[in-house]
């Protein structure tokens, strides 16, 4: 009868010698003499399942995970968790989101509590449904208010039209809520009653056609009736919810009532105290706190005020309880009757507490030497007579006066001239272009007369003129960027071995060495750098999610004592601008070098050169940044890019805060009017100032007499003295010849150079130069507020022509 299981071998199974191929087999062997090493025991082998025990462990696994979604979805909103958050977003200019608000407020067994003041920020608490909501209202236009409402909601209730949908202000708000990252959303459609009978059908089905695009799963609710605002909101407790990564692992609150205390030695600065829910993660009072669009801050104290969104509120003596709904208006701070029941939860330790330091303060003395030694003298006085020189000089000159003295042949050699780049003269020529212009115009309008209402339409008209020369100019770079990548032309004036003296010449760009650590600027002494990114980062997430801080849990209604807080950021909360605030990571308060992957936005066709300031917005950050542009590949030198390339993803390059990624990014350009465009979308890459930008130059030749594998090249050099310099480094042509320079010919700049086959006449021999390039220091946390998008007609009818 055969076994049930078949035989395997155990760890201390008999291994014979194996078979000896001769002497060649190897040195090791033929010492060994024979004798085998003994094999170490290994680890105990995993027991493979059964099929039953496999199918058990499956239907264990599942059900694990049907039990942590159901345990999600119950505790938002219940009692013992925060209220649902749901942001109101308009998406067309004719959105009623006020009869929307009014539908909501109508339900039934409902309490309803107007904070603030504000009719567009209150809670819907339903105790028969033992469930808590909270609406937020975007303003429109807003974008900043949009994208950090869209940061800490727990759902989005996308308000449309009936006949239109959305606009084209709504088709920017979506698509920089859909690259920043988009949570739980639903569709509504409030006022379809309003159409005419006939139209409404129509109506519905090119909503529902207009939305397969954007949300090919959503589902349309009609807004118009009690019943259909109540089938919405236990469509939005029901839904499973979306996760964004940068918040899952951060503490989070958005700001229902807020006090600022000035502090003793100056009124613009103070104490802000924060009341709100936490969400997210355990909020643990010696970590620091963004606040987004305003910075980071400390935590001097936090509070456990009453919760004034409670299933079970209280109510005023004297005042009538009706059965069906109670409208109860907060005061300013919320808790002004309840003073005597706050507690204070926790004070920071200052042993614990996160410091604020953002930078290092760099040493100018670090890097230097101590005092030498006597044998360290002697060898400097004995170079010094070595390397002694004899020079003519004037009677009366002094050593040091003669040490000066510089000789006729390295008096070119010496200059500086390498600090002007090829973009700088490029701008440089064209300001003198533009201004030789203007002087001409000046001289001919000094010669006409007008009257002044023409000349102020005429500098109006000019103003447009200019800016579209500008644009045009930028297009023509563009295009010859694409045309003739990294080509530039040899000065005349300036010998090519001192305006290229900073550039190296490489074997290759793949495989030649490049040592990080080589030339680094004054800033990379500024910022801070990890010894292993990627380690930090697991050990630092394993952390979060297995070891259990002690802090403010999630659900918990509580009040921050925020300090040095300008008073600029209680203002933009009067104003009724959202307050949000973020608990930052260990280390995510210290500058250095972020890279973002992104990818050109489809809607935006304007040049983009590199150093250009740019916008960011980067998980919970907002800031102001000159970026570079470079290729993705997975070697160890990656090539700048001079502009934003529409159909390639590239990697952006800042000096900025550390974020640990997961993290989305979204790259907006300011118009002149105060706009702000979206040019580009993508996710945080890494925190590497190691990484290598290389810029590369491309010197160019035409071949002038062609032998066998020979030819005389010239407009590459313009003197003799360039061809020697160059010399060692390498040539190649458009159509895949590789050569290197013999010898120069002449003193105007022609060579003669051996390639590895004959070369075409009408090919192009080039040269190859680089050099690294590191960002400028130009972050600026403070954005200004971006002008409303301009609304312009429906976005729906032209996509319906274009679908038919």
């Amino acid at each position: 009868m055969a076994a049930a299981g078949a035989h395997r071998p155990g760890p201390l199974k008999q291994q014979n010698k194996a078979h000896k191929g001769g002497k060649h087999s190897g040195a090791a062997q033929r010492r060994a003499g024979g004798r085998v090493a003994v094999k170490a025991q290994a680890r105990r082998r995993l027991r493979e399942l059964s099929r039953v025990d496999r199918r058990h462990q499956a239907l264990q696994l599942r059900r694990q995970s049907r039990e942590a979604v159901l345990v999600e979805k119950r505790s938002l909103g219940s009692r013992d968790g925060p209220p649902h958050l749901v942001v109101l977003v308009p998406l067309h200019s004719r959105a009623a989101a006020h009869d929307t608000l009014q539908l909501l407020q109508s339900q039934d067994a409902a309490v309803v509590r107007v904070g603030e003041g504000r009719a567009d920020d209150f809670a819907l608490l339903c105790p028969r449904l033992k469930q808590r909501w909270r609406f937020v209202t975007a303003q429109a236009g807003d974008l900043h208010a949009v994208l950090d409402l869209a940061k800490v909601a727990d759902s989005l209730l996308f308000i449309l039209d009936p006949a239109d949908g959305w606009d084209s202000a709504g088709e920017h708000c979506l698509s920089c809520l859909f690259a920043q990252g988009l949570p739980t959303y639903a569709l509504a459609v409030p006022g379809v009653t309003d159409l005419p009978p006939k139209k409404r059908i129509d109506a519905r089905k090119k909503l529902a056609k207009a939305i397969e695009k954007r949300f090919p799963e959503a589902k349309l609710f009609p807004l118009s009736t009690e019943q259909e605002s109540c089938l919405l909101l236990r469509h939005l407790s029901a839904q499973k919810q979306r996760h964004l990564a940068f918040r899952d692992r951060r503490a989070y609150l958005l700001a229902t009532a807020a006090e600022f205390v000035p502090s003793q030695e100056s009124d613009l600065v103070g104490t802000l105290k924060v009341s709100g829910f936490v969400r997210g993660q355990t909020l643990n009072v010696n970590s620091l706190v963004h606040i987004v669009g305003h910075g980071d801050f400390q935590l001097s104290q936090v509070d456990a005020p009453p919760d004034p969104f409670s299933l079970n509120p209280r109510v005023v003596k004297g005042q009538k309880r009706s059965q069906d709904m109670e409208v109860q208006d907060d005061s300013v701070n919320g808790t002004d009757d309840m003073e005597e029941d706050v507690k204070v939860l926790m004070k920071p330790d200052p042993t614990k507490q996160e410091s604020l330091q953002s930078e290092v303060v760099p040493d100018p003395m670090e890097g230097e030497q101590t005092w030498p030694t006597e044998e360290e003298l002697q060898e400097a006085e004995a170079s010094l007579k070595a390397n002694r020189r004899v020079v003519k000089v004037p009677k009366g000159t002094s050593k040091y006066q003669a040490a000066w003295i510089v000789d006729d042949e390295e008096g070119g050699s010496e200059k500086d001239d390498d600090d002007i780049d090829d973009d700088m003269m490029e701008e440089a020529a064209s300001q003198e272009g533009e201004s030789s212009e203007e002087e001409e115009q000046t001289a001919e309008e000094e010669c006409e007369t007008m009257s002044i209402s023409e000349c102020l339409r005429d500098e109006q008209y000019d103003d447009k003129v200019e800016e579209d020369e500008q644009m045009l100019e930028r297009y023509k770079q563009e295009r010859m960027d694409e045309m003739f990548p990294d080509e530039v032309d040899t000065p005349r004036d300036v010998p090519a071995r001192v305006r290229f003296q900073k550039y190296r010449g490489l074997k290759s760009f793949r495989t030649s060495p490049w040592d990080p650590k080589e030339n680094l600027p004054r800033d990379y002494a500024r910022i801070f750098q990890f010894q292993d990114f990627s380690r930090t980062r697991k050990n630092l997430f394993r952390q979060i999610e297995k070891e259990e801080t002690e802090g403010a849990s999630v659900g918990w209604y509580v009040t921050l004592h925020v300090c040095n807080v300008p008073v600029s950021v209680m203002e933009s909360f009067k104003e009724g601008k959202p307050l949000v605030l973020f608990s930052l990571l260990p280390h995510e308060q210290k500058m250095s070098v972020l890279n973002f992957l992104v990818r050109r936005h489809p809607s935006n066709s304007e040049p983009v050169r590199a150093k250009e300031e740019l916008i960011f917005h980067c998980g919970f950050r907002r800031f102001r940044a000159s970026p570079l542009f470079s290729q993705h590949t997975s070697a160890d030198k990656h090539k700048l890019e001079r502009f934003l390339r529409p159909d390639a993803a590239l990697v952006v390059t800042v000096y900025a805060p550390i974020t640990f990624p997961p993290a989305s990014v979204l790259l907006f350009k300011q118009r002149s009017n105060g706009m702000h465009d979206l040019i580009a979308t993508g996710s945080l890459l890494s925190v590497d100032p190691d990484r290598i930008v290389v810029k590369r130059l491309v010197l160019s030749g035409h071949p002038f007499k062609i032998f066998a594998k020979t030819a005389v090249v010239r407009y590459m050099f313009f003197n003799r003295e360039d061809v020697m310099w160059f010399k060692p480094v390498e040539l190649r042509t458009k159509w895949g010849r590789r050569g290197h320079i013999k010898e120069p010919l002449g003193t105007h700049g022609h060579m003669k150079c051996h390639f590895d086959g004959q070369l075409k006449s009408q090919d192009t021999v080039l040269l190859n130069l680089y050099k690294r390039v590191f960002p400028k220091w130009t972050y600026d946390p403070h954005v200004p507020q971006p002008v409303p998008w301009v609304r312009s007609e429906s976005v729906l009818p032209v996509q319906e022509v274009e679908m038919e």
